[in-house]
């Protein structure tokens, strides 16, 4: 597939929110404030002030807030105001093939994992896994300002220090990923991932650990987990237990079912639902570097 890299941003450039899932619990003044004083013009979609029950607007709504923005060429980047729960509802109702002409930044995380995926399996898209507005008044300065320099085309890489269950080594592939539930979620679909010889990232939160035990076997088992190049864990935040412990911590769930492939995995990579959400650049080639307890990513 040939790789599809969007144009990077310039001063004056526009740049959309819309809510593809979840409605917004309060107005994006800041995150706007921001996004201008980037130099980039905000336009808002129709759902940042749309509510059905849980959702943005219905499935349709939300989907046609996405096309109007997917079609019209002036957009230069399209950001999720939040994610929840609800873009896997609209996303086959979009029509991206405006995109393949015209490619353009798609920024978020969580739910919108499912666009990451969607976009990079059909079209080869490189997308950015970062901040999303709702989140920006709690987000690290660092994390924002990775944000802009994905956004903008400057350099980005990462180093870190890790739990000390990791797998050494070093491997260079691209990276894809996201949300564990949501890569999960997508498995078997048009928006599933070819996982061989991908660096691998990962994140959730709020789950069981039992049941981040099932779906990484359940990827494992598909045999999506084999033939990896490498694995990024990233942050796994509010982790529930049962009454009766399951016994293992992330790590070591992790470590359990890899064990035996020859790749390096690392853990504690500062991105995911925590205020230090640092940038990634789905879709593009990385290499990574790990040690007992320190690993260090950077795009190629």
């Amino acid at each position: 597939m040939v790789q599809t890299h969007p144009p990077y941003l310039k001063k004056g450039d526009k740049i959309a929110i819309t809510c593809p899932a979840k409605k917004l619990p309060n107005p994006m003044t800041d995150a706007i404030a921001l996004l201008q004083s980037w130099g980039l013009e905000v336009v808002l979609g129709d759902t940042v002030e749309a509510s059905f029950h849980q959702f943005a607007g219905d499935d349709n709504f939300r989907a046609a807030d996405m096309q109007r923005f997917i079609d019209d060429d002036s957009i230069k980047a399209i950001i999720a105001a939040r994610g929840g729960y609800g873009t896997v509802r609209m996303i086959d109702k979009v029509d991206f093939s405006r995109f393949a002409q015209n490619p353009k930044w798609l920024i978020g995380f969580s739910d919108i994992t499912i666009l990451h995926s969607h976009l990079f399996t059909n079209y080869g898209a490189e997308t950015i896994h970062g901040q999303m507005p709702v989140n920006i008044p709690d987000a690290s300065k660092h994390s924002i300002d990775t944000l802009r320099q994905a956004l903008f085309g400057e350099e980005l890489s990462y180093e870190f220090t890790t739990h000390d269950t990791n797998i050494p080594g070093e491997a260079t592939g691209i990276i894809v990923g996201g949300n564990l539930s949501l890569l999960v979620a997508s498995a078997g679909s048009v928006s599933d991932l070819n996982y061989a010889g991908k660096i691998l990232f990962i994140e959730d939160v709020g789950e069981y650990l039992y049941s981040v035990d099932r779906m990484l076997r359940m990827l494992d088992r598909a045999g999506k987990l084999k033939k990896l190049a490498g694995l990024v864990v990233g942050g796994f935040t509010d982790i529930k237990d049962n009454d009766i412990p399951f016994g293992q911590t992330v790590p070591h769930i992790v470590t359990d079912i890899v064990k035996g492939y020859d790749y390096p995995v690392c853990f504690d990579f500062p991105a995911g639902h925590i205020p230090d959400n640092n940038s990634l650049v789905l879709g593009r080639e990385v290499g990574l570097q790990v040690d007992e307890k320190q690993a260090k990513l950077w795009f190629k």
